[in-house]
């Protein structure tokens, strides 16, 4: 990643930033009231030790992180979707980032705030860890005003005829732990590798009329597709499946539904349950297990992995590789994008640090 020293001013910010916290005290927005800092945010540093077969192997991002986000002022940030750009480069797309400069004290937060950042990498065996060579900070941004616009956060990435699509979910308001009100999910588009992106305003599915089902979702190719899984905003939802002809992504009216016996032709509401109990999902084919590996926390905020012969199931009851109280603010695991053999590689943020793990689990 290219390197951009922070200056002197800037550094001091942190300090004062940290202070800050103090007198604003807790932020009614759960990802605002974070303390990213290492040493004095109360958290053990390095990687935390787990029970069992899962470990922790990398930190991607954050002070303590080999690629020293906060270079370019990403000092914590969650999720972390990843896709290849169909060039063999892989694009990890984090939500909301704390860094340094104008506060967003209408959150109640002493960070600065954007929505989303994008970060490069070669990284194709990720036993030692995924590397970053590039980054484009905040590349749609919002207005962080809470009751409008508090956060446009990406949820889902996949490229297509050269053509870079993020699903994205407008944020109205953050709600109690877990829960948040949004506006709508859209999809942005970038021709350029996902150096500069525009939102696709004719993609825009308003929070109802069935749509309330895929506002935040998880890309797969497969068969000329794009199958599309979704979930209301928050977690410990129901998830249901649509998919679009590869060449169709932003066509809306070209979606189909799985109903639960076969597709339906834009009918959001037609859509039926292919599991419950799901938060955020990262799903993919995996060539070891020869079955579709699908990601998620279940409603104890454990890590489980569940299987399926097809994208629209039936998927297997879930797998426990993560127990919520080993990692109690674990969140958001998504896959890493190449094949691994008989390893599972996965991105997952750790709230309490405010930053995002990579993660090893055999299958």
């Amino acid at each position: 990643m290219t390197r951009r020293p922070l200056s002197v001013l800037v550094r001091a910010g942190i300090v004062g930033a940290t202070a800050a916290l103090v007198l604003a005290g807790p932020a009614a927005a759960d990802p605002n009231n974070v303390n990213p800092i290492p040493g004095i945010n109360g958290q053990p540093r390095g990687l935390p030790p787990l029970p069992g077969e899962t470990q922790a192997v990398f930190q991607v991002t954050g002070m303590d992180s080999p690629n020293r986000t906060e270079q370019v002022n990403v000092l914590g940030t969650d999720l972390g979707v990843m896709w290849d750009d169909g060039a063999g480069t892989m694009i990890t797309a984090f939500g909301d980032s704390a860094g340094l400069g104008i506060p967003n004290l209408l959150a109640g937060s002493a960070w600065a705030w954007s929505s989303n950042v994008l970060f490069h990498s070669r990284t194709k065996d990720p036993s030692q860890g995924i590397i970053f060579d590039g980054a484009v900070p905040n590349p749609l941004p919002s207005p962080k005003i809470p009751g409008i616009e508090i956060s446009l956060i990406p949820t889902a990435g996949v490229a297509v005829g050269g053509v870079q699509y993020m699903s994205m979910m407008s944020v109205k308001e953050w709600g109690d732990h877990g829960k948040w009100t949004t506006n709508f999910a859209t999809l942005a588009s970038s021709a350029d590798g996902g150096r500069t992106w525009t939102q696709l305003p004719t993609t825009r599915r308003a929070n109802g009329g069935g749509h309330e089902r895929f506002q935040q979702n998880a890309f797969v190719k497969a068969d000329g597709y794009v199958y599309r899984f979704g979930t209301a905003a928050g977690r410990s939802n129901t998830g249901y499946i649509s998919r679009v002809r590869e060449a169709d992504i932003a066509k809306m009216d070209a979606y189909e539904y799985w109903d639960g016996h076969g597709w339906k032709m834009n009918d959001p509401v037609a859509a039926t349950p292919i599991v419950e109990g799901v938060a955020e999902l990262s799903v993919q084919w995996n060539d070891h297990l020869r079955k579709y590996v699908m990601l998620t926390t279940d409603p104890h905020n454990s890590v489980v992995l569940r299987t399926a012969d097809t994208p629209e199931g039936p998927w297997s009851t879930p797998r426990v590789l993560v127990e919520a109280a080993s990692l109690p603010t674990a969140y958001a695991p998504m896959i890493f994008p190449y094949q691994t053999g008989s390893d599972l590689y996965f991105l997952l943020t750790v709230h309490r640090q405010y930053n995002v793990l990579l993660m090893r689990t055999p299958l």
